[in-house]
């Protein structure tokens, strides 16, 4: 007996679906192996600038504008000519 054509078509389908579980599994270990990678890349610079570790953290907070995360001005809205 012959194979339908829904049937042929179903089993594309499910080709098709197995092939992109298999990709986006795939993706979502690259993109943690690029996090792993940059925070690599973080510890290193840091460990490289031989600061102590509670020096660090207030180091970091004047970089990030202290606890209100704000190192720049806001700026004015532009206002629209009509």
């Amino acid at each position: 007996m012959a194979i339908s054509k829904s049937a042929k078509i179903q089993g594309e389908i499910d080709k098709l679906k197995t092939k992109i579980a298999e990709q986006q599994t795939k993706l979502r270990e690259l993109e943690q192996n690029k996090r792993e990678a940059e925070n690599s890349e973080i510890v290193e610079v840091v460990r490289g600038m031989s600061i102590p570790l509670d020096e660090l953290a207030v180091l970091l907070q004047t970089i990030r504008g202290g606890a209100s995360g704000q190192s720049v001005p806001k700026s004015e809205p532009v206002k629209e000519e009509n």
